[in-house]
């Protein structure tokens, strides 16, 4: 086992993989740019190094990590998720620089990176995958190709980046010139996010349900799933809902976790990851994409299963084999998870910095919060917006919801617009308290907009702590 690990990430995932690292009696290095030193997470760590100014920038610099993690003799690295957790170059200048990379070696990283190449594999392994087309070739040619794609399969169609994620270069088209025109506008919005404007097209299910499953493989070729999640309610692509178990039939429960192992097994997967599946109203499935890190979601999984991912990552990087076998995995009772953002839903969930005057968190059986905010946390601009991860349990769904309902409305940050009126909201509609929902509800869905504004009186609550603090005493105190 590892005697030090550098994390090489921010905010609640950071928290989240020291905590792990630490019970396993490894000491943690947390790292920061000078624009994020009242971060959380540098407080949970045993050390910590700025690697330079910021913004962002630095977070994703090789150089940097690599340097800091030999400056305080870390052997290993956690890339959490984000920044550079999907990067092939890092796992491999990790090995080079002989750190050893928590995740998959650059191979599978690369493979599966290439939404292509993923489906190329997993086609040829006999998983099902959604029509689709190679890359398109740059201009008129790869407009010829489209339009012989869309007069075989129809609309609608997706022109999606190759190497794309959270979301991003992906566009929906209904008719052919929305089509041509959209292959230009991804390309450039590919190229922007990613340093590569390579695009194919995919044709599109009618309102699918997001179903994936969480697998763990090691060195030693034991490949076993940790059950399925939904993760349906998303918007712009981007997920906001996560719950496990997804409510599956269980021939086909069964069915979707197997071809997972099968998937893991097709791309020689090493670490933890989630593969990842789109559902069609007649419940068949079809292959959307690999993760090849922990994800957001990951909390769901541990809590209905009791494994903690984070622990089996560490292990199965330093050499050893899982701990569990498929037949010790068990799952109970029904998980939520929220992602509270500082955001304005009411506009356009425009990201909302600022300083966190309130922060009162709920608590009580069947409640876990992974965060990285504290009172008086002053909320940069320069990075994600989420705040703290919520995840419920409950025996039973109605049980979770229940809970939820409970859980959010005790729940109060004060100064910074947040995602917990809204999710109050959904937590009471009738479609998602009988779990009928599928990638559309967002959209089909925008009275939960119509909400009032959290309570006035905790504004002003806020307003009088943070006078108090400015002051030293309270100025509308008799004297």
């Amino acid at each position: 086992m590892f005697k030090k690990l550098l994390v090489a990430n921010r905010g609640e995932i950071a928290i989240r993989i020291i905590r792990s690292a630490q019970e396993l009696g490894i000491k943690t290095v947390a790292i920061y740019e000078e624009t994020d030193k009242t971060a959380m997470h540098i407080m949970r760590a045993d050390e910590a190094i700025c690697i330079g100014s910021g913004p962002r920038k630095d977070y994703l610099s090789i150089e940097r990590i690599i340097q800091a993690a030999q400056t305080t003799g870390a052997e290993a690295i956690h890339p959490g998720y984000g920044f550079l957790a999907e990067n092939p170059n890092f796992s491999k200048k990790c090995t080079e620089a002989g750190l050893v990379f928590v995740g998959p070696p650059p191979k599978v990283i690369s493979d599966m990176g290439s939404k292509v190449v993923a489906r190329e594999i997993m086609a040829k392994a006999g998983i099902p995958v959604i029509p689709g087309t190679p890359v398109l070739d740059d201009g008129e040619a790869g407009e010829q190709q489209a339009t012989r794609f869309a007069e075989r399969y129809g609309f609608p169609i997706m022109v999606k980046a190759v190497a794309g994620g959270g979301g991003r270069g992906i566009r929906f088209s209904n008719d052919l010139p929305e089509l041509l025109k959209n292959l230009k506008m991804a390309r450039s919005e590919a190229k922007m996010a990613f340093g590569n404007d390579q695009v194919y097209l995919e044709k599109s299910l009618v309102k699918p349900r997001h179903v994936e499953v969480q697998i763990l493989a090691d060195d030693f070729g034991n490949v076993i799933h940790l059950g399925t999640r939904n993760c349906s309610i998303q918007r712009r692509h981007q997920k906001m809902i996560e719950i496990a178990p997804a409510n599956l039939p269980k021939l086909v429960l069964n069915r979707i976790c197997d071809t997972a192992v099968q998937a893991a097994r097709a791309c020689n997967y090493l670490n933890a990851g989630t593969v990842e599946f789109l559902l069609d109203e007649e419940d068949r499935f079809y292959f959307l994409e690999v993760n090849t890190r922990i994800q957001v979601e990951h909390t769901v999984t541990e809590v209905i299963t009791g494994v903690d991912l984070v622990r089996e990552q560490i292990r199965i990087a330093s050499g050893q084999p899982l701990s569990l076998s498929q037949e010790d995995v068990t799952f109970r009772g029904v998980a939520i998870e929220l992602r509270i953002n500082a955001e304005d839903p009411k506009n356009n969930f425009m990201a909302s910095p600022g300083v966190v005057q309130i922060y009162m968190s709920p608590g009580g059986h069947g409640t876990r919060l992974d965060g990285a905010v504290y009172q008086g946390y002053e909320i940069p601009r320069y990075y994600d917006s989420m705040l703290v991860k919520l995840t419920v349990y409950g025996f039973t769904w109605r049980e979770a919801v229940d809970r939820l309902h409970r859980v959010l409305n005790s729940f109060a940050i004060a100064g910074v617009k947040t995602t917990i009126p809204y999710y109050k909201q959904i937590v009471k509609d009738p479609d998602f308290i009988a779990q009928r929902f599928d990638t559309s509800y967002i959209e089909t869905h925008p009275h939960l907009l119509d909400y009032q504004e959290e309570v006035p009186e905790l504004e002003k609550l806020a307003s009088l702590v943070a006078e108090i603090n400015a002051y030293g005493y309270n100025p509308y105190a008799e004297s």
